[in-house]
Parts: structure tokens; C-alpha cells; sequence
């Protein structure tokens, strides 16, 4: 079954106790980043200190509801630009209370090579996120066989990776 609109929406709405992605491209080609992401190409970057939209909002009201969001991004170096706007969003969204970590594979074997990206939801329900080779969104669709091999890969992805902001601090 494909996901959109309000059943996608729906997902976020509704989890119990977890939200987790697993994010595996270096760039995600998205309609509504566009000014953005060229703002920032032009070296205009957000300043995190003091951010806030609707999904910060969001997020707060998801940890004072004692739910969580979390995500996993599977990097090498040196990072796309894609990858250093997107970074300058997490920084606000880890303050947020969102769990974001990194993987990064650049000097070592990939240990979640060929996994796509996914969400997970209150870990029985995957919806698995279909993208182009340029990062744009072709489909979200629910995953019907059996989630163990994706709460396999969650679990290597945690064990694998550091929190975002220790990440950046050893960017340099």
C-alpha cells in the first residue's frame, strides 16, 4: 500500500511511543527546501539560535507527550552540499529534543550498505521511502513482509553512529 496526503500524515500523528528514519542519500530533492537550499547556496544559512517552524513545534510537543523521533544519516566525507544545509536545520531539531545521529562511512565499510531509507513507526510498522538517483521522492510505501530485518538494521545504525552534535564538533 502507497502512502500520501492524510494517511502519511497520519503516521506522524498517531505514532504511541516511536518515530525513527533511517536516511541513507546525500541529497533528498524537496519542492518545499528549494528557496531554502538556494539561499544557502547564495551563503545566506539559517541561523539556528532562536529557530523554530511547525515541525520544531512539533517535535517539543512530541517529548512533552513522552513519544520520540529519531533518525540515523548514513555520510561520507566530504559532505554535499545538500548534507551541510540539511545540518544546519538538525542542529535546531536536536534542541528540539528530535535524536539525530550520524553514520559516518567514509574510511570503512558501510555496515548498512544496500538498506534503503525508511520510517519506522511503534517498531511493528515500516513504510519504506523510494527515491530517484537525484534524491527526489518517488513513492512511500508500507512494508507487508517481516520488520525483523529493519529493527536489525535500526539497532546497527544506533550502535554505529554518534549524536549529531558530537559529529559536527569533530568535523573541524
Amino acid at each position: 500500500m502507497f502512502l500520501d496526503g492524510d494517511d502519511w500524515a497520519a503516521k506522524f500523528r498517531d505514532f504511541r511511543t516511536e518515530a525513527w528514519r533511517l536516511e541513507t542519500l546525500p541529497q533528498y530533492l524537496v519542492p518545499q527546501e528549494a528557496e531554502e537550499f538556494a539561499a544557502f547556496l547564495a551563503g545566506r544559512p539559517l541561523d539556528p539560535h532562536g529557530y523554530s517552524n511547525d515541525y520544531t513545534d512539533d517535535l517539543k510537543r512530541v517529548r512533552r507527550e513522552g513519544r520520540s523521533k529519531g533518525r540515523v544519516h548514513l555520510v561520507t566525507r566530504p559532505l554535499s552540499d545538500y548534507l551541510r544545509f540539511e545540518f544546519t536545520y538538525y542542529l535546531p531539531h536536536v534542541w528540539a529534543g528530535e535524536d539525530i545521529r550520524i553514520l559516518d562511512v567514509t574510511d570503512r565499510p558501510n555496515p548498512l550498505g544496500g538498506v534503503q531509507d525508511f520510517w519506522m513507526f511503534d517498531r511493528p510498522e515500516v513504510v519504506l521511502m523510494n527515491y530517484g538517483p537525484d534524491g527526489t521522492q518517488i513513492s512511500r510505501e508500507v512494508h507487508e513482509g517481516d520488520v525483523s530485518p529493519f529493527l536489525a538494521y535500526q539497532r546497527i545504525a544506533l550502535a554505529e553512529s554518534v549524536p549529531f552534535q558530537e559529529y559536527v564538533k569533530n568535523l573541524g
